[in-house]
């Protein structure tokens, strides 16, 4: 959704980083708000599909709110200065991670069962920043556009850990659990991988990673 480069202040440019940066600000906000919201759903109530139109409701005004500050330059400028330090340069005349944030997980607590929902979440919270930090300090083995190989070990034992973790508070010990988790670590760190195909990162590892736990679950089943 790229428009004339008119339709943002240049100053803004000194605030926003590169994606090959560590950029920490954005990986803490991505940890933080994502943290709060499996708290919130955690502790809630609510059904798992309430809490996915919720998601979906906030991606559909993110983009909302893309479009319209790419069309009116004023307010483009009023969003960058407010978000600029959590934002890439490519997000500034573009679409931003934000709706595809929320997009992500609200599809996965739509369509997935609530633990899966729940790891594939995880997996985009934890796995997609620590993926990045540990591929912009360490990445010298490329191996996808924008992808090394440091960044995909670092994303498969943290998805791996998460989902070990996760079932052993939820269901009883057993060499099937170990499987799992090998094999989910697997499913994370490709759904991460997949973005090197110009795919938004936060759309793809929640969707994905919900799907092919699902698929797995079939044959290792863990959960219900």
């Amino acid at each position: 959704m790229a428009t004339h480069s008119s339709n943002y202040d240049s100053s803004f440019d000194k605030v926003l980083h590169k994606r090959s940066d560590l950029h920490i600000l954005r990986k803490i906000w991505h940890i933080s708000t994502g943290s709060l919201a499996l708290f919130l759903f955690l502790r809630s109530t609510e059904s798992s599909f309430y809490w996915g139109m919720v998601g979906i409701t906030i991606a559909v005004t993110g983009f909302i709110i893309d479009v319209c500050r790419n069309r009116y330059p004023a307010m483009n400028n009023v969003v960058l200065r407010v978000a600029g330090p959590l934002m890439r340069r490519s997000e500034r005349d573009g679409w931003s991670g934000l709706p595809f944030y929320a997009l992500g997980a609200g599809l996965s607590l739509f369509f997935f069962n609530r633990d899966i929902a729940t790891l594939s979440i995880m997996y985009l919270v934890f796995s997609d920043p620590l993926s990045s930090f540990f591929g912009v300090l360490y990445g010298k083995d490329k191996i996808l556009p924008n992808k090394s190989l440091q960044g995909a070990v670092a994303g498969f034992f943290t998805c791996y850990l998460i989902t070990l973790f996760y079932i052993m508070n939820t269901s009883t010990l057993g060499f099937h659990i170990l499987v799992f988790s090998i094999i989910g670590g697997v499913i994370g760190a490709a759904s991460e991988l997949i973005s090197a195909f110009n795919i938004d990162d936060n759309l793809t590892i929640p969707v994905l990673s919900g799907l092919g736990l699902t698929i797995l679950n079939h044959f290792v089943t863990v959960f219900p």
